[in-house]
């Protein structure tokens, strides 16, 4: 591959991330030191490795299923486990593992507006990984032009799609995750009722774009955009407001 494919694939692989990062970064109004939100993106993008050796695993575990089972004939179930368990769950979880083992017990973390950030930080991270490796699906045989417009578009598609939903649903797992550390009681109820939020619209946005026709395959996508938008921002200015009045720990 020429090095200015590879260069180009990096820079319009990672610019989605950046320009959503900065975004959600300039919500933050006690600003998160530099090495820690450049920690926290690395490692996002390192466990899309791990996270794609468990789904090439679980991938090769649900066909030896299909044959053993009655829903052979059903491709939609595969579909489901495929994008629900397969992709969206082992991403969401993975995501979280990182913030919780990363964040939760360092001195960065005090204020609930905080969870959020990481959980976003840690969503872009591993997007930007996951748009380079999208980028670098091979297209041979075409002009220079072609390549530019073509990495272009996709890389703006996954800006608004892609990225974007990671961030969205990272960002309202981390809305549970502080609401549950005010309300210890419920810490595990809030936790599960995030990560079940976060797995299930992220499947349900992959399942539609794949399998579902037209106009569905274009209409739930766009109405889980909008939702979880309208979500997110309700939940950060929720979480500013309790910012001198709760320490997390």
């Amino acid at each position: 591959m020429e090095y200015y494919r590879f260069l180009l694939y990096i820079i319009f692989g990672v610019l989605p991330s950046l320009t959503w990062l900065f975004y959600y970064l300039r919500k933050d109004l006690h600003p998160e030191p530099k090495r820690m939100i450049l920690k926290n993106f690395l490692y996002g993008g390192l466990i899309t490795i791990p996270v794609f050796l468990i789904q090439i695993s679980l991938s090769e575990l649900l066909k030896k299923l299909q044959i053993f089972t009655i829903f052979t004939d059903y491709q939609i179930i595969t579909d489901i486990l495929k994008w629900f368990i397969v992709i969206a769950l082992t991403e969401e979880i993975l995501k979280y593992l990182v913030v919780k083992l990363n964040v939760f017990n360092s001195y960065v973390l005090d204020e609930p507006l905080d969870v959020m950030l990481y959980m976003v930080v840690v969503a872009l991270g591993f997007s930007a990984v996951e748009n380079i490796l999208y980028l670098f699906s091979p297209i041979d045989n075409i002009s220079f032009n072609m390549i530019i417009k073509t990495t272009f578009i996709i890389s703006f598609i996954r800006f608004i799609g892609a990225t974007f939903l990671h961030t969205l649903c990272s960002a309202t797992l981390g809305y549970f995750i502080a609401m549950s550390f005010l309300k210890t009681k419920k810490m595990l109820k809030l936790t599960t009722i995030g990560i079940f939020i976060a797995v299930f619209l992220h499947g349900l946005y992959d399942f539609s774009i794949t399998t579902l026709n037209p106009p569905l395959n274009f209409a739930i996508p766009i109405i889980i955009i909008t939702g979880l938008s309208i979500f997110v921002i309700y939940a950060f200015n929720k979480t500013k407001k309790m910012k001198s009045i709760c320490k997390l720990n």
